[in-house]
Parts: structure tokens; sequence; C-alpha cells
């Protein structure tokens, strides 16, 4: 191409045109206006973009969306930049590294990249950034009646009024978040907060991926009632966990061969703190 597109931050005006951009090219799954709703995180943040656009002739030709937050991370404040969905037109492929370069180059960030394709990761660790832990379990949902030892919590009243400290943060945090669904599981005098996303595998929309426990051992405990709860309440046939994020391995138990990678670039952040919340897969429910 004889014109180079320009490079542009998204910002709150162009998100209507992002989101058709989006929808056109990427996922018509999500409507424009879903697209365009998405892309603002539903937490207090301050945000110096949405990510990058490449615009051509008045024509957005690629966009890399970027979702930021600020989280306490051993007792300190950690800036973060979560990278989204990425997508250029193939006429303009070749630039397409312009908007990731420009958002790596924002000073201060943690880096992270929830949601590669398979493309991305060698290039992702050409700049550095290092692969999560991402070992899989599959549990297939047992509609089986019993045991009923944990309860399983869904109306989000409820949740939010048993719910408190930082597990009260979170769901306000993302109370209106599309792609986060929250549940409680209550066992005796324990109870676990859980969120979770429906999710795609070989475009069969089935599954549901565990975000966030915060007892994973009363989850690993409650898988059968949950899978049940998912299974009548949502149609999931079965329930996808990172061994990081829910703990000790549920019984009757799979173990996916190859697991979606995750990664992450940071000069003061482990492994450790990097979770699912405050992202793309907590905003857009592909």
């Amino acid at each position: 191409m004889s014109q180079k597109p320009v490079l542009l931050p998204i910002e709150r005006g162009d998100l209507a045109a992002v989101g058709d951009f989006l929808s056109r090219h990427l996922n018509p799954r999500l409507t424009p206006d879903q697209w365009a709703a998405s892309i603002v995180p539903t937490w207090v943040v301050d945000s110096p973009n949405h990510g990058y656009r490449l615009v051509l002739d008045d024509e957005i030709v690629g966009v890399h969306l970027a979702f930021y937050s600020q989280r306490l991370v051993d007792g300190v404040v950690e800036d973060f930049c979560n990278l989204g969905a990425w997508c250029v037109l193939e006429p303009h492929r070749s630039h397409g590294i312009r908007m990731l370069r420009a958002l790596l180059a924002q000073p201060g960030y943690t880096f992270t990249d929830l949601s590669p394709s398979g493309a991305v990761v060698p290039l992702n660790q050409r700049l550095r950034f290092s692969s999560l832990d991402t070992e899989t379990v599959l549990v297939p949902a047992r509609p089986l009646p019993w045991p009923r030892r944990t309860k399983v919590i869904h109306d989000p009243a409820v949740i939010e009024s048993r719910l408190t400290g930082m597990d009260k943060v979170i769901f306000d945090d993302h109370r209106g978040a599309t792609a986060a669904r929250h549940l409680l599981l209550q066992r005796g005098d324990r109870e676990c907060y859980v969120i979770f996303r429906h999710d795609r595998r070989k475009n069969v929309p089935a599954f549901a991926s565990i975000l966030h426990a915060s007892d994973r051992e009363l989850l690993s405990q409650s898988m059968t009632e949950l899978s049940r709860h998912l299974l009548v309440r949502h149609g999931v046939l079965c329930v996808l966990g990172e061994l990081r994020v829910i703990g000790p391995r549920p019984s009757f138990s799979l173990r996916l061969k190859r697991p979606r990678p995750k990664m992450f670039r940071s000069t003061r952040v482990g492994a450790d703190a990097i979770d699912y919340l405050y992202s793309e897969l907590t905003c857009v429910a592909w």
C-alpha cells in the first residue's frame, strides 16, 4: 500500500466506530453497540486510552483494545494494562504491530495478554512476555440431584448482601461487566464467591470458565453442585478451570492436553499476582 495508516488512540468518541469495525471484521456475534459498550470498563480507573486504532482516509482499518486497572499487589498499588481484541484488515496487516508497540511503550504498566492467538504467542515471546501456567481441567456437568451439601446462590442481591471486604469490591467493580457471571457457594459456615464466564470451544457455546474463586478448597469440594447448577440454569455441559485459579483438582475432572495460553510482561509483578479479573475476560462476552 502506498498510503500509511495513521496511528491514533481510541477515545470515548471513537467507541461507536470501533464497535462497528469489530462487529463486522472480528466477531459478528456481538452487535456494534455491544462491542462499544464492552470496551469501557465497569470499574473506576483513569485510562489513558481504550487502545489504539489505525485509520486510513477516515476509515478504521485496524484496532487493538486495552483495558486498564489499578490493583493492590503486596500492599503496593500497581498499574495494569490488559491487551484485548486485536484485528487488522489484511491489506494493512504489516502495520498492526504499530498498535501493539504503542501500547507497550506506555511506561509503568504490567501488561497481560489473556487470549493470545497462536500467531501472537511467539510474537509476545519476542517482546519479553512470559507464559502463565494454564494447566486446565475439564469437569463434565453431573445432573445428579445429590449430594447437595453445597447451596448455590445466584441472586445478585443476595450475593451482594453476603460479600464483604475485597470480594464486595470485586463484585461492585464487575457488577455490570457483560461477560462476568456471579455465584456464591455456601456449605455450613463457609462461602466461596465465584465469577465465571461462558466460553466456546470448537465453536460450541456450552462451556463455563472459572475466573475467580475466593475459597478454592470449597470450590473443589462443591464442583458437583456447581456443575449441576450451570447445566440446569445456563446449559453448560462442561466447566473449565485452571488449577492456578480453582486450586485442588476436582474429582472426575480431565486434564486438557492443550490449554489456552495466557501471558504477561512486568518488571515488578510476578506470575502469582496475575489473575483474570479487571480484563477483557470479564468485559467482552464473545
